[in-house]
């Protein structure tokens, strides 16, 4: 059986709707960097998925090829990320969606390495005659964060969102976004074929313990 993320890390995929401190360890990810609205038709959002997807499946399929990956273990190829901010503030402003900022993410196994990645990329590029250059390798460690799961349409992120940082200042954190550290969203559903109120989203905010 194929080894899937998400029923093997409940904790980082598969949270309570209420707010929790979790420390989230160090993964390496696929990444596509961008800027705009993310609905926007035929946007850089729409291609940086298709280049996303083209060299995870690449890794996944590489088991029918004759390139052999050391280590390689069939798995569900993970879950959508996203990592999201806006210039010059510390929130984020939904109804700005054109002035979003984003990094675009799906993790790696952990037997895909800098070498497998570069091969991937070329595989990817050869097969579907499609420039794959802007996938990036992508090491992050995340650290303490304060999460919870959110069900219903993005655009009502905040509320869960406002009771999060309210539990972590409850708890003596800080919110901690800026130089490196992002608000995190994992999609655990497809909008395109969910209803909007069905849709459920890991929420992530990075924080710190407070000195106080």
């Amino acid at each position: 059986m194929a080894f899937d993320y998400k029923k093997a890390y409940k904790d980082l995929y598969l949270p309570p709707r209420q707010p929790q401190i979790i420390t989230v360890p160090p993964m390496n990810f696929l990444a596509v960097r961008g800027a705009g609205d993310p609905n926007a038709e035929g946007g850089d959002y729409q291609a940086a998925m298709g280049l996303l997807y083209g060299v995870a499946f690449t890794i996944k399929m590489s088991k029918l090829g004759s390139h052999a990956i050391d280590g390689y273990f069939d798995y569900v190829v993970p879950p959508l990320e996203g990592l999201w901010w806006q210039e010059g503030q510390t929130g984020l402003d939904l109804t700005r969606k054109e002035t979003l900022c984003w990094i675009s993410l799906i993790r790696l196994p952990e037997f895909v390495t800098p070498e497998v990645f570069r091969w991937a990329v070329q595989e990817a590029a050869a097969k579907k005659h499609a420039d794959f250059s802007a996938v990036e390798f992508f090491p992050y460690a995340e650290g303490p964060c304060v999460q919870c799961l959110h069900v219903g349409p993005y655009d009502t992120e905040g509320e869960t969102l406002r009771a999060m940082d309210a539990f972590a200042a409850a708890q003596g954190y800080l919110l901690d976004c800026g130089s490196g550290r992002y608000h995190h969203e994992i999609y655990l559903g497809d909008p395109r074929r969910c209803k909007p109120e069905n849709l459920k989203t890991v929420l992530r905010h990075p924080v710190q313990k407070s000195k106080q």
